[in-house]
Formats: structure tokens, sequence, C-alpha cells
């Protein structure tokens, strides 16, 4: 199938070099969210070297294959139509991981017992977009997520038709109303972190679940100065 390179720009070496297609699906393409986030990683602000890292809606790769290059063991997900993609980005960029990556299929809203004990992080670049898969998204990230586990979530804010709507939900049907959030220096757990990331029309946001005042299960969301990437 015809594709079509994305050069990444890492300030630690040579750029990802990131295969993508011209035909295929939205999965198929670097979007700004994962821009905004592999970026993010490289500030150091979120330690990785020798962590367990998950993406989900992996896509191209981008992200985790950025996070394996910061000394992460990552698996990265997508469904199986991906694959192949993924295993091509890989492959092109094995040079320059320092950690570990592998690709393996991952259908939101099904087992996830192959992907257990729970990661140190998971990570997410738009993938709240589409109203049918958040539910799915939502069970798995509850069925993945340990006392300890960081997600890392960035997406684009797009404010056409139900985009806000499903952004809404997504921060309030399993985390709680947005209003309610502590900030960041507030929480009880120091190991909680987050970065507010902005750029033209993209954010990103952490969270871990939460201890002490919030009890067991509940999710906790706070902000930190914006940080340039």
């Amino acid at each position: 199938m015809a594709g079509f390179v994305r050069e990444l720009e890492r300030r630690g070496g040579p750029a990802l070099r990131l295969e993508q297609r011209a035909a295929g699906g939205v999965g198929c393409v670097v979007w700004d969210a994962a821009l905004v986030l592999a970026k993010f990683l490289e500030t150091g602000a979120c330690p990785l070297a020798r962590r367990h890292v998950l993406e989900l809606g992996a896509g191209t790769g981008a992200v985790g294959i950025m996070a394996a290059t910061l000394g992460a063991n990552v698996t990265v997900t997508d469904l199986e139509e991906l694959q192949e993609l993924l295993m091509v980005n890989i492959e092109n960029n094995k040079h320059l991981v320092t950690g570990a990556v592998r690709a393996k299929v991952l259908k939101w809203g099904e087992d996830v017992t192959e992907f257990q004990p729970p990661p140190d992080y998971i990570l997410m670049a738009d993938c709240i977009y589409y109203e049918e898969s958040l539910e799915p998204l939502l069970k798995t990230l509850k069925d993945l997520t340990g006392p300890d586990t960081c997600v890392l979530c960035c997406y684009e804010q797009r404010t056409m038709g139900k985009n806000p709507e499903i952004e809404r939900k997504y921060f309030e049907e399993e985390h709680g109303p947005r209003g309610s959030c502590q900030s960041m220096h507030q929480l009880p757990d120091p190991a909680i972190r987050e970065q507010f990331l902005r750029v033209p029309r993209c954010c990103c946001r952490a969270r871990t679940r939460a201890h002490a005042s919030h009890g067991a299960g509940g999710f906790a969301w706070g902000s930190l100065s914006s940080t340039a990437v």
C-alpha cells in the first residue's frame, strides 16, 4: 500500500521516521495530538526509563515509539488492521529504541488479561472524539489501571457536532465532574503528575487513581502551568 513518511524530531538524536498510509482510516496518519504528547514525553516530566508503558489507539505508534526511545518498555496497541503499520514503524526506528517496544491487538471493551499487571503509564492521543467508542474506552481504562497507573491523554479540542459533549462525558462519567477536581498541589499522592499543554486546539491531561480522601477506585485530575513543546 502506498505510504508517505512523517519525521518526528527528537531532542536527543535523529528524528523518528514514521510511515503513514494514504488510505486505511484515521489510524494511518500522525495527528497533531500525537505530536504534542510525544514532545511532552521528551520534557522528562514523567520518568519513563524502565517503566511499563501501554499506548491505546496507537495508530502509527508515534507516541509509544517515542517513549521507547526514552527507555520505557512499551506495548503499542490498536486494532488488527493497524498491526502491519505499527510493526513497520517499530522496525524502521528500532535503532533509536533504548527500552523495548512491541505491537499487540487490543479492542476497547474486551478482555485485557494479557496486558496485566497494570502499566505505570497509559498513553492516549486523540482517542476521545468518537461517540460509539467512548464507553468501551472507559471500560478498558478502568480494567487496565492500577493504583499507581498514570494516564496521559492528549486530544484535539473540537467544537463541531457532538465533540464537546463527548469530551465532557469522558472527563465526567468515569472521573467525576471537572468542577470538583483538586489542583495538583492538593492531591494526596506526590507521584501524581499533570501537565496541561496547549498548542492550537490540543490539550494534554494526566490522571492517576487517587488515594486517601478520594477513596478506592476514584480518579483525580489537576493542572500545572503550560509547558512549551
